[in-house]
């Protein structure tokens, strides 16, 4: 009877207005009708569009961008008819239905970061398709075509804006699954995505709601903590405020996550020296805690996330590296690769390979210790050019940028404050 008024409560939320409601019961037995509450209530409290917008998308072109790896130039709407921007890398040889996975940008980054290339073309070879697109305000969404801007992180109030934005982040990577299962190649049982830094955080949210990704790996980040906690107090339009927005979960780390395991494997990948979100300050010791709560809501450890750590390491993007490419491996069965081909592969030193082809890293994460200091699986990776990752050229983007750029979605979604759409 408890758990039957409980959950009557939660239904009677869902039609409120979006306000937190008491912490949720942590003796109630995890059913599937209350992952579908708790999905529906996120999606609610940041504006997740519940049907996705139409995906519209379009190809703009195509090219070969390293041997035996095709690129293809698409965009794809997401919320209010916006559009995203993106590249697709797939293999030339195709047989078959293959696997699928998206990245998932950090702060200042998007399609044209080194290691959102290097993973399209890692990852193509391969034999997987690679999606990769430019986080709103950043890229092709920025209003002077930049990267690297941060243009988001400016609060726009009201509140609510910032539980939007979030929930527009979420929409876009939900969009590229529904682009990714639209693909004929695309086998759409093993599409997966890899979010890094901020990324881990939209990758967290979002690997909890669809449940058409079957893995999730999340990098730099996935240490989701409780109430004033480092998420809580971190960026707030694209982090802070949303995750505070969730807060009528209760234990919002062990419900996101055991939202993840219903939905397939999960991986949280991180060096013990990465002081950018707080690794050191939480430890092998907070996610094997984290990992026992989601445990007892699920009363089954089927599925709950996995961990991975590196000593003496700050912030990278691990999705690069071999003991994560191995894993994928052993979840998605690569096309091309093998367990014993991914053990054998050389590596590159991306500090090294970025100075020789003249790739621009972010200042901020060049150093060693951070991106500079990764071992990337395999060589030969091109260094590829703004005008090379460009889905438009600049008189087609002047014609599109009023659906393109962040300013026009603030717009957008300011007139619709307090309707609830």
């Amino acid at each position: 009877m408890a758990f039957l008024i409980s959950l009557f409560c939660l239904l009677g939320w869902g039609l409120s207005q979006r306000k937190e409601v008491e912490p949720p019961n942590r003796h109630w037995l995890l059913t599937a009708q209350l992952e579908r509450e708790w999905r529906s209530q996120i999606r609610f409290a940041l504006f997740v569009p519940d049907p996705l917008p139409r995906l519209a998308s379009e190809t703009h072109g195509r090219w070969e961008p390293a041997p035996g790896v095709l690129a293809e130039r698409v965009s794809y709407a997401s919320q209010f008819g916006m559009r995203v921007p993106a590249i697709v890398y797939l293999h030339k040889q195709r047989q078959g239905k293959v696997p699928a996975l998206i990245v998932v940008n950090g702060h200042g980054g998007d399609k044209y970061s080194w290691y959102s290339f290097y993973t399209g073309i890692l990852y193509a070879r391969a034999g997987a398709v690679v999606l990769t697109y430019d986080p709103v305000g950043e890229g092709e969404r920025n209003r002077e075509r930049k990267s690297g801007t941060r243009a988001h992180d400016a609060k726009v109030p009201p509140r609510e804006m910032g539980q939007r934005l979030g929930g527009l982040m979420v929409t876009d990577v939900m969009q590229a699954v529904s682009y990714l299962v639209g693909c004929p190649e695309v086998d759409a049982r093993r599409i997966g995505a890899m979010g890094y830094s901020m990324g881990s955080f939209i990758l967290a949210l979002t690997g909890a709601l669809d449940e058409r990704l079957y893995l999730c790996v999340l990098v730099g980040g996935g240490n989701l903590d409780g109430p004033e906690g480092y998420w809580d107090n971190s960026k707030p339009m694209c982090q802070g405020i949303p995750y505070q927005s969730i807060g009528f979960l209760g234990d919002r780390p062990a419900t996101i996550y055991a939202l993840h395991a219903s939905r397939g494997p999960t991986l949280v990948y991180n060096g013990l020296a990465d002081t950018v979100v707080a690794i050191p300050r939480h430890g092998e010791p907070f996610f094997q805690q984290l990992q026992e709560r989601t445990i007892r809501l699920r009363e089954d450890r089927k599925g709950v996330f996995e961990t991975g750590f590196v000593l003496d390491v700050s912030h990278r993007p691990f999705f690069v590296t071999r003991p994560v490419a191995l894993w994928l491996e052993r979840h998605l069965d690569f096309p091309k690769w093998t367990a014993q081909t991914i053990q054998v592969m050389p590596e590159t030193h991306i500090s090294e390979w970025a100075k020789a082809l003249g790739v621009a890293m972010d200042h901020r994460y060049s150093s060693e210790e951070r991106e500079g200091g990764v071992r990337a699986l395999g060589t030969n990776v091109p260094g590829l050019t703004r005008a090379d990752l460009s889905v438009f050229a600049p008189e087609q983007w002047e014609q599109q940028k009023s659906l393109l750029i962040y300013e026009n979605w603030v717009n957008e979604a300011k007139a619709r404050i307090g309707s609830g759409r």
